[in-house]
């Protein structure tokens, strides 16, 4: 839960960013930033059950690229849909969707490959302990 809580925080910073400077709207902006990262963090966390599904996490696919490529698809379909939605702009909803997963989409590659070289890390410490004991 502490990856996902994160990944939200950054999510929402850039979500606002980006809203606000599309409709030159406070309110219409923070609308658009909390619902759309409210929405990707719930895909996120779904996302990440599937990740984390054994066969999967063994295989070729589990690398940080691929993962991320995977979740810039739901990402910018979420992106379109809340923008367009609140908006009923087709050009507004595009650009959400382009710029603001974009952005996301970097953001999101860094922080998995912070979380796994975290996750090594506790592996590496407790294997280290196992074998001094």
């Amino acid at each position: 839960m502490k990856k996902t809580l994160s990944f939200a925080a950054i999510h929402f910073t850039v979500a606002l960013s980006v809203a606000y400077l599309l409709t030159g709207d406070i309110i219409l902006g923070s609308l658009m930033a909390m619902t759309e990262p409210m929405v990707n963090t719930v895909a996120f966390y779904f996302h990440e059950k599937v990740w984390q599904w054994a066969p999967l996490k063994r295989s070729q696919f589990n690398n940080p690229g691929r993962k991320t490529l995977s979740f810039a698809v739901i990402h910018f379909s979420v992106a379109f849909g809340v923008a367009y939605l609140l908006t009923g702009d087709i050009l507004i909803g595009s650009l959400m969707a382009m710029i603001e997963p974009a952005i996301n989409t970097l953001a999101y590659y860094g922080h998995e490959r912070l979380w796994q070289r975290r996750e090594a890390r506790q592996v590496h410490l407790f294997n280290d302990l196992a074998c001094h004991h």
